[in-house]
């Protein structure tokens, strides 16, 4: 499976990153010298897609104001702690799910009526629970990302081996080791692919709950910015946004990579 990936003799697995890296910058950039182009040349209006260099630009005042950095931050601590709860709500109740089958079997249809449920035809729900500040954004962001993690985390586990299980008994492991260094492991990557997922649809979730009822974050900000019609400020936002959830992404390959390769299948 792994050991299929490995590069041909002779070939030096960095210089073959460094190669998709730089085809990566390359095709980026010529699809931003083309947008460039055809609104420069009049074939788009700038009104509706601004040029590259105009978005740009905006963020520069957006940095002098303060406001840039300040409406991040309110955002990123919503996304954090909402997230972090969803993360460990959904893998704790999914070990405890499996680890005990009649539970699983009685909670099953409610946990499909709870995700089931429009989030966004709650949303005005939680608000009216909650009020439109910080808990309401956490309350959105863990709604957005809890069902994932704890279904990906019960299929992951299931897929654990029953001979490494027979193993573990038969070292006479207890219910945390087994669940430490023989379940766990074996989740490793089913858990992390929604956890991936997770955390952009819940950067998505924060973002959401912003543009209805907020005064502060970067989704308040992109809603004052439309309204306005000012395209080059919206579409810098949405490219911080794009940003920050790319370098979620990216921290979460590195944690696996860092922390759980040795889990993985040779």
């Amino acid at each position: 499976m792994w050991s299929e990936a490995k590069t041909q003799p002779g070939t030096r697995p960095g210089l073959a990153g460094w190669r998709i890296v730089l085809a990566q910058v390359a095709t980026a950039l010529a699809l931003l010298g083309v947008w460039e182009a055809a609104v420069r040349a009049g074939a788009v209006s700038a009104l509706y897609l601004p040029a590259p260099t105009a978005i740009f630009e905006r963020f520069g005042p957006m940095l002098t104001r303060g406001q840039l950095l300040h409406h991040t931050g309110v955002t990123l601590a919503e996304f954090a702690v909402g997230y972090a709860a969803a993360v460990v709500a959904g893998i704790g109740f999914g070990v405890l799910l499996v680890l005990t089958p009649s539970a699983e079997r009685f909670a099953q249809p409610f946990m499909a009526a709870l995700m089931s449920v429009p989030k966004v035809a709650i949303v005005p729900l939680l608000a009216l629970w909650l009020g439109i500040g910080f808990s309401h954004k956490v309350a959105i962001v863990f709604l957005f990302s809890v069902f994932q993690i704890l279904y990906s985390t019960i299929a992951g586990i299931k897929q654990t081996r029953r001979e490494h299980l027979k193993v573990a008994r038969a070292f006479r492991a207890s219910t945390l080791q087994t669940v430490w260094k023989v379940i766990l492991p074996s989740a490793v990557p089913t858990l992390f692919a929604a956890l991936r997922v997770s955390a952009s649809v819940g950067l998505v979730g924060a973002l959401f709950a912003e543009m209805l009822s907020s005064k502060e974050g970067l989704g308040n900000l992109i809603t004052r910015s439309t309204a306005s019609l000012d395209t080059a400020e919206t579409f810098a936002l949405i490219g911080l946004v794009t940003v920050l959830a790319v370098a979620m992404i990216a921290a979460l390959d590195l944690l696996e990579r860092l922390l759980f390769l040795r889990w993985r299948p040779a």
